[in-house]
Formats: structure tokens, C-alpha cells, sequence
């Protein structure tokens, strides 16, 4: 059987290439746009929270390549946002810190789909201080604390039986109430936005793009960009 036979018996439904959505919502023009993109980004981040469309719309894909140019990509917790950027935390064994250590440049990605919308975000990776990362520490879960321990994250592990005995092994050590401490290897990103595009689906896939660009005056420069 040819590949294109294989096709033709595929349930239609499943075929990539027929699935279509018709973007029929209002669209985005510059005169409605904040002064900066982090403001623009709140905006379009409480629309995102309080009409509960999109599941958890902190997530976002952050992208990063090692010191060859060889691209990764995974889906991230934001967990703050401010003038200075997007910040989100790992462990820094981690293959994303890994390679923001080799190649501190990144993107980002925060894909609404049920509004119709993307930020894509292109930015510099710098690690948060110790303060700071601290003080987001103790706002976790017990359970997350721990397992910001028990986890070294993106290492090959034989089964998931020794990560839950080392798990079980921490709380024990930490049970429910008990301070954890900050593990020396687990902090945070903080993503200095260069450019910050804000994508909004239109009819006839005419869509919406408008970027800001960091100016070296420390202004920003919006451009439209076609679809």
C-alpha cells in the first residue's frame, strides 16, 4: 500500500490538512494598543483568565537552542510578569537551563487558541536572584517543594520507582508543616522582552500582527506585521 492509499482510507476527520476554523472575532488596531507590550500583555492576559476560555493561561512554550543553534521546546508555568519581563522557574540542571546557559537567547510562546490569539515573545534569559527566588519558593505546595528535590530534572532515571522512593524518602525527612529548604539548584528565569508580538485570528485567515520592538532608547516601536 502506497502512502497515498494509506491516506485515502484515513477517517477524514483525522485528516490535518481538512481540519479549518473560521476566526470570526474582533480584530486589533494599533490605536487600541498600551504604551509598552507588558501592559498590552496584562491586558490580554486578565481577558484570558477572567472569561475562562483557556485552560491554565500561564502556560507558555518556552524555546531555547544549545550553543550549536539546536532548537528545544517545551511547555513552562509562568508564574510572574512585570515591566522587566516574564519569569518562570526550573531546575538549572535542566536542559533548558543547560542550554540558556550556553545561549541565553529564548522565545516564548503563549498560545490561546480558544480566543483566537498568540503572544510570541522574543527575549534574553538572565537568572532571578536568590532573594527572589526564595520568596517564590515558599509560596508552593509542600508536594511541589519537595518535588523540586526529588526531581533531577531531564536526567534518565531507570523507572519511576526510585523517583517516588526519593520522594517518599524527602517527606519523611520534611513532613507536612516543616520549612523545606531552597534546593541550590533550582531558581529562576527572567525573559527581558526584545520584541513582543501579539497575534489576533481574523476571517480569510487575515489575521491581526502587531509587534513591539525594544528601541535602544529604551522606547518601543510598533509595526504591523502581514499575515
Amino acid at each position: 500500500m502506497t502512502d497515498r492509499d494509506a491516506t485515502a482510507d484515513r477517517d477524514p476527520r483525522l485528516d490535518p490538512a481538512a481540519m479549518r476554523k473560521q476566526y470570526r472575532v474582533a480584530g486589533l488596531d494599533e490605536k487600541e494598543l498600551a504604551g509598552g507590550p507588558m501592559e498590552q500583555f496584562g491586558r490580554w492576559f486578565e481577558e484570558a483568565v477572567v472569561q475562562g476560555l483557556v485552560y491554565e493561561p500561564n502556560a507558555m512554550v518556552v524555546s531555547t537552542a544549545d550553543a550549536d543553534g539546536r532548537p528545544s521546546s517545551r511547555t513552562v508555568l509562568l508564574k510572574h510578569y512585570d515591566d522587566q519581563g516574564f519569569v518562570f522557574y526550573t531546575n538549572y540542571d535542566s536542559r533548558k537551563a543547560r542550554e540558556l546557559g550556553a545561549n541565553p537567547y529564548v522565545s516564548l510562546l503563549f498560545p490561546w487558541h480558544p480566543m483566537a490569539r498568540q503572544v510570541l515573545v522574543t527575549g534574553i534569559a538572565r537568572r532571578t536572584g536568590r532573594d527572589e527566588t526564595a520568596a517564590y519558593f515558599r509560596t508552593r505546595p509542600h508536594g511541589s517543594q519537595l518535588g523540586a528535590w526529588a526531581s533531577a530534572q531531564s536526567s534518565v532515571i531507570p523507572s519511576r520507582v526510585g523517583l517516588e522512593s526519593s520522594y517518599e524518602e524527602l517527606a519523611a525527612r520534611y513532613p507536612e508543616g516543616e520549612q523545606v529548604p531552597v534546593p541550590p539548584h533550582w531558581g529562576g528565569f527572567r525573559i527581558a522582552p526584545q520584541t513582543v508580538e501579539f497575534w489576533q485570528g481574523r476571517e480569510n485567515r487575515l489575521h491581526d500582527r502587531l509587534r513591539y520592538t525594544a528601541q535602544s532608547s529604551g522606547s518601543w516601536h510598533v509595526e504591523r506585521l502581514s499575515p
